[in-house]
């Protein structure tokens, strides 16, 4: 689930202003917000998690307010979003390949939807999300060009499988790692069988095509993504040359983006504004 709170945007802010808009996908229309700061120094759609999920327009203000254009929107199928939603909540596993294919194709039309409101098309396009955005996000970018960056907040970097197989395993335990190690935990995702029957979708096959930049947060005490699997993962695709990072706050579980510290939102920000602005200052010298 994602722990953007959604909240109603607060429309007398001064150093941004907000519309809403309307775009197609895949057949549907969804509806959403743009916050559109007085100064922008970069510009990012925000991409849900699992569960019915409205736009999340707490965290858009706070990206606003640093100088980050933002678009958020609906779920397909929830709020004012057309579509079906897919999700545990009814009973459909919204980790099957095609439901995150469909998803993708969501992000990719929010980022050419935000490219349009946009008058400077010189400034740089990203995704952000948390948890299963981790696999939608990345099959977004590989999707459109437009995408010149990504950034994840407890983003598994393992299978969906995999992940399902390590969430079973910790069954929502709170003071799981206090019983258990990261040996018993690789033990068990790589020998557990599955409960479920469908094709895996693998990040690191699109992660692996991909060569701009991304940056995972990661807290050390999650019980729903793997993380020191995720981040031997991540180290992989580096050694082969792909620009990505990653931060690990080792006292912090799933809830990353917004946990007692702001500390992981503010390297966020920092880092895309950083990348948005070195992106930019290479594409001018070429």
């Amino acid at each position: 689930m994602s722990v953007f709170a959604q909240q109603t945007p607060d429309s007398s802010m001064t150093d941004f202003t907000v519309e809403q808009v309307r775009f197609r996908s895949a057949g549907v229309i969804l509806e959403g917000t743009l916050f559109k700061p007085n100064h922008i120094d970069v510009a990012l759609v925000l991409v849900h998690g699992s569960g019915q999920e409205t736009r999340m327009n707490d965290f858009a203000s706070l990206l606003a307010k640093n100088g980050v254009a933002v678009l958020t929107y609906d779920k397909r199928g929830v709020g004012k979003s057309g579509g079906v939603y897919a999700g545990p909540e009814v009973g459909t596993n919204n980790i099957d390949a095609a439901n995150l294919d469909l998803l993708a194709l969501d992000a990719s039309a929010a980022t050419n939807e935000l490219f349009l409101h946009l008058k400077n098309k010189q400034v740089q396009f990203g995704l952000m999300g948390c948890s299963q955005a981790a696999w939608i996000i990345p099959l977004a970018a590989g999707k459109n060009p437009k995408v010149k960056f990504i950034t994840l907040f407890s983003g598994p970097v393992v299978t969906t499988l995999e992940q399902l197989r390590f969430q079973f395993y910790t069954q929502g335990n709170t003071k799981f790692w206090e019983t258990h190690t990261e040996a018993e935990v690789r033990e068990h995702i790589k020998n557990d069988p599955d409960k479920y029957q469908f094709s895996p979708t693998d990040p690191m096959e699109v992660l692996g095509k991909l060569m701009i930049p991304g940056l995972w947060i990661f807290g050390g005490r999650d019980i729903q993504a793997p993380v020191g699997l995720s981040i031997e993962r991540i180290n992989v695709l580096k050694a082969k040359g792909k620009p990505y990072q990653y931060e690990l706050f080792p006292e912090l579980g799933h809830n990353t983006a917004f946990s007692t510290s702001r500390e992981p939102v503010d390297l966020a920000i920092h880092w895309i504004k950083s990348v948005g602005s070195s992106i930019k200052t290479k594409s001018a010298a070429n």
